[in-house]
């Protein structure tokens, strides 16, 4: 998007919370979407008879806050009637990567542009927005999406419903080290949840029109409320971040095969070299991921037999 595009505020932020705590912190957020034609159920239901099976994720709603992912219940319907049923299916639902398709993508690029020119920036590419990418939920009334953290900086907008976002701080790894931190990014996303992290918390409650940032590995978990829940989450990579999460994945694929890695920055030179060798395979698999079927196979070889959890027949 160029810098002579007119966008008005998609999302807005207190301006002493982009100074003070942007990156580094959570805090809330206001945006314009509750009403927009590409975020209703029935939209949503056209979109998910046409993404790819593996960028669709969906389960029972019920699950614990500390859930086992192994011991996740699923729902006996087919994605599109998840969405049309979603008042009583009691399910919970992520459709992934939805930048892929063009209005979708163009969407997420204005809520970012206008955060970016929020904070005095004209373009994303100066705001070091980088690898843009869009995850849309889909739940039923008191749904909840278990303890976990993610491998990307979000801004996450409420479109319909009421949910409660916990998000906590971990800054000192006291709530998961670095180990898990890496399998959180890397195997599957849910961590272990106690009582004891409860002070580190911070409740955002929302409502359409309602919002908050969610940096880079910061454990959360949500829960909706007595209607069902229209949620987006705007994500990107900024280039520490992109670095950060390379070395996450390098170092995952380490282990696997017996060479156990110190987290990213314990070790700069040998980060740099790692980061190098890395970067350059995944250029030449790129091309593979174009297909459904390969990246079941490549995610299936890069993080063992369980990368695929999420389809029912993997």
């Amino acid at each position: 998007m160029n810098a002579g595009t007119s966008v008005a505020p998609v999302i807005m932020a207190d301006n002493d919370a982009l100074k003070r705590d942007f990156p580094s912190k959570p805090f809330a957020i206001r945006h314009m979407l509750t009403n927009h034609p590409l975020l209703t159920l029935q939209r949503i239901a056209q979109l998910a008879a046409t993404l790819p099976r593996d960028r669709i994720e969906y389960n029972a709603g019920d699950a614990a806050i500390s859930q086992d992912p192994d011991k996740v219940r699923s729902v006996d319907l087919d994605p599109v009637e998840i969405v049309q049923q979603i008042r009583t299916a009691g399910a919970w639902m992520v459709l992934k990567r939805i930048e892929s398709v063009p209005d979708y993508r163009r969407l997420l690029e204005d809520c970012l542009l206008s955060v970016a020119r929020a904070r005095g920036f004209k373009t994303l590419a100066e705001a070091d927005f980088r690898q843009i990418e869009g995850f849309l939920f889909v739940s039923s009334p008191n749904s909840t999406t278990p303890f976990h953290l993610d491998s990307e900086d979000n801004f996450f907008v409420q479109i319909h419903g009421e949910k409660f976002f916990h998000i906590y701080d971990n800054e000192d790894r006291a709530i998961a080290d670095d180990d898990a931190i890496e399998h959180s990014l890397t195997k599957h996303r849910n961590l272990k949840y106690d009582q004891s992290f409860r002070p580190r918390g911070t409740e955002f409650h929302m409502f359409g029109g309602d919002g908050c940032y969610v940096p880079y590995k910061w454990p959360h978990w949500v829960r909706t409320a007595g209607e069902y829940s229209i949620s987006m989450a705007i994500t990107w990579r900024s280039k520490a971040v992109h670095r950060d999460i390379d070395l996450q994945f390098c170092n995952s694929m380490l282990r696997g095969i017996g060479f156990p890695q110190a987290a990213p920055g314990k070790n700069p030179a040998w980060d740099t070299a790692k980061l190098a060798l890395y970067r350059t395979a995944l250029v030449l698999i790129r091309p593979l991921r174009a297909s459904e079927k390969l990246r079941r196979v490549l995610r299936r070889l890069a993080l063992g037999k369980k990368a695929n959890y999420y389809l029912k027949d993997a």
